[in-house]
């Protein structure tokens, strides 16, 4: 590093967030720029240590110490080469990813961790900005055609390393955009899209070929995909979203958060949802059972919507404040997060069960009724309460892939979790077909997307090319 004692002497910063009163007007990212010297000062905070624990917690294996020196030194053009070298899009990591390199770097056992997050974030948004990126194309080409069904980070990932690997690829999505999660799941305010789209030109200049409004198995033949191509991978991610089946889950104006988030990424596109269809929180009060990020999404969106009032209900207690014992370092810390969204305001609460909803004489949810649970979640007695609302939110994660159509369809094997299996080469039990992402391991990170997609294209080339 270029200063070896940095560590010692210098405090962790991070970007400031934009005023909470100013960025609920807008979708525009929170995050004011970040002076250049000050990152690089934070960079030369990491002690490059003979066993860098955040290659461990990062499922990319990122080549952290290295970027930080060279940042640190000022060399953003090498930097941006290291962090290429495991990491297709460390622009939505740098954004969207809860970063586990952080919580399992050596620093952060008695002071606060390197700021690794905010330096990728900013090595590559320089990158972009000096003309860093460009396309990579193979020069050599095999012959072989591979299908990808599904567009989000897993994917793209494939898709790209595929390309590069001189095959022809050609990614499916049943969406009218590419992106999946990441073009209509994560909200603008926490990943703007024009990210996503300076990708797709890359991509597509590196040869990935794209199909929007593909749904394979519903309107794209499966028996076509598998005649046409010598590979599929299925990436279309963990959809199936956890229902709360209690009394009054009928009534109107209860839905998944995978209903609601994407309507507002649709808006901000430019386009117009049918009002007979559009879910708004402006003027309501607004629910929201589930304290994830997923749930956070929701917060931050109702706040840019107007809402009257947003509360976010919690099933399990309340984290500490600070990493709790029974995680210590290395591992991920079970301890309270709040982010952007909730600084925006709304109320949240831990260890409330909801036991049915009740509405009113037209059927729209007016009322949930709710009780308090002790730590193994059993109902505590006495504590039963009730919280109007006009909206509820659900938000309590996934369940895995969607049944019907396309798995059925191949036949392939699942897990005991409703995941597609896979051996370690990441082939399903039908040969020739691969799974990675969200399918194959369950809802997850953005970053352990990317790092499926990665290792599902190896997979694929060495099976195409033995």
């Amino acid at each position: 590093m270029s200063d070896t004692t940095a560590f010692l002497t210098e405090p962790r910063e991070t970007a400031p967030r934009r005023p909470a009163a100013e960025r609920v007007r807008d979708w525009f990212e929170i995050y004011l720029p970040f002076p250049e010297q000050k990152l690089r000062t934070q960079a030369t905070r990491c002690m490059d240590c003979g066993v860098p624990f955040c290659h461990n917690g990062c499922p990319l294996s990122n080549l952290i110490p290295d970027w930080n020196e060279l940042v640190s030194r000022g060399r953003w053009h090498e930097a941006v080469r290291q962090l290429h070298a495991t990491n297709n899009f460390p622009e939505f990591t740098g954004r969207v990813c809860p970063a586990p390199c952080e919580a399992s770097c050596v620093l952060g056992i008695d002071t606060p961790p390197v700021t690794i997050k905010q330096i990728e974030k900013t090595i590559i948004d320089r990158a972009f900005a000096d003309g860093f990126v460009a396309p990579e194309p193979s020069a050599t080409k095999t012959g072989k055609r591979i299908a990808v069904i599904g567009s989000g980070p897993a994917g793209l990932a494939a898709a790209q390393q595929l390309a590069r690997a001189g095959h022809e690829v050609t990614v499916f999505e049943k969406a009218d955009r590419i992106g999946g999660l990441l073009r209509y799941g994560i909200p603008n305010f926490k990943m703007e899209k024009h990210l996503i789209d300076r990708r797709l030109e890359q991509m597509r200049a590196e040869g990935v070929r794209f199909r929007t409004g593909a749904h394979v198995g519903v309107n794209v033949a499966v028996e076509d995909l598998r005649r046409e191509h010598h590979a599929l991978l299925l990436a279309g991610g963990a959809e199936q979203p956890r229902d709360l089946r209690v009394p009054g889950r009928e009534l109107a104006g209860i839905h998944f958060a995978m209903e609601f988030l994407p309507q507002q990424n649709r808006r901000n596109e430019g386009d117009e949802v049918p009002a007979e269809q559009a879910i708004l929180a402006g003027g309501k009060r607004v629910v929201i059972i589930g304290g994830g990020d997923t749930g956070a999404d929701c917060l931050g969106t109702c706040h840019r919507q107007g809402a009257l009032s947003v509360t976010q209900f919690e099933l399990l207690p309340k984290p500490p404040d600070e990493r709790s014992p029974a995680t210590p370092w290395p591992l991920w810390p079970m301890q309270l997060r709040t982010e952007g969204a909730h600084e925006e305001g709304g109320a949240r609460d831990w260890s409330v069960s909801t036991v049915r909803f009740s509405g009113d004489e037209d059927g729209n949810v007016k009322l949930l009724h709710t009780v308090r649970v002790d730590g193994r979640l059993q109902p505590i007695p006495g504590t039963e309460f009730t919280v109007e609302a006009d909206l509820v939110l659900l938000a309590m994660g996934f369940l895995g892939p969607v049944r019907g159509g396309l798995i059925e369809q191949l036949g392939v094997t699942l897990d005991q979790r409703g995941n597609v299996s896979t051996g370690e080469n990441y082939m399903s039990s039908v040969p020739g077909v691969f799974a990675a992402g969200d399918m194959r391991r369950g809802q997850s990170l953005v970053v352990w997307a990317i790092a499926e997609g990665r290792k599902a294209a190896q997979a694929i080339d060495k099976y195409l090319t033995a």
